[in-house]
């Protein structure tokens, strides 16, 4: 049912490819500010509070209870008014389990967040971040395919 959960949330304004994934018990307010791009996946439980734009790259997930929080407050003011920033998530990231992603943040090109990570400022392309607040520790390295194979068979 991904593609009859992205039709729904185009319905209301969503820019959400017909290939993303969108899974029954993501929670979405407001769609209208919501983009998702080819492959990109929102887990079960995941909240994403779009007060203002989400952007989702390509082939990126977002794993369950991971929270996306597109507003806080202004403490400074006597009557705390909401105030929405963007988050951009790049392509190819995977936000692991129970993460929080706040306001105004971009997640570039790559990155995987450890799981129960904080991210409260920008992340470099191609690492591997954990903590609270998530940093670096280290680039994230990928196999090439005949790398299982030659490991799997003892080559």
């Amino acid at each position: 049912m991904h593609a009859w959960r992205a039709f729904l949330l185009r319905l209301f304004g969503a820019q959400v490819s017909k290939k993303a994934r969108v899974y029954p018990k993501a929670k979405i307010w407001g769609p209208w500010n919501l983009h998702m791009d080819d492959y990109s996946t929102l887990a079960n439980d995941v909240d994403c509070y779009c007060v203002d734009k989400i952007s989702i790259g390509r082939q990126t997930t977002i794993s369950q209870y991971s929270y996306l929080c597109g507003a806080t407050h202004d403490f400074t003011h006597p009557k705390q008014p909401l105030t929405p920033f963007p988050i951009t998530i790049g392509a190819d990231v995977w936000v692991a389990a129970d993460v929080f992603v706040a306001p105004g943040v971009t997640i570039a090109d790559g990155v995987v967040v450890g799981a129960r990570s904080s991210v409260f400022k920008d992340l470099p392309e191609w690492t591997v971040c954990v903590g609270s607040p998530a940093k670096p520790k280290g680039p994230r390295m990928m196999k090439t395919p005949n790398q299982d194979e030659s490991q799997s068979t003892g080559k």
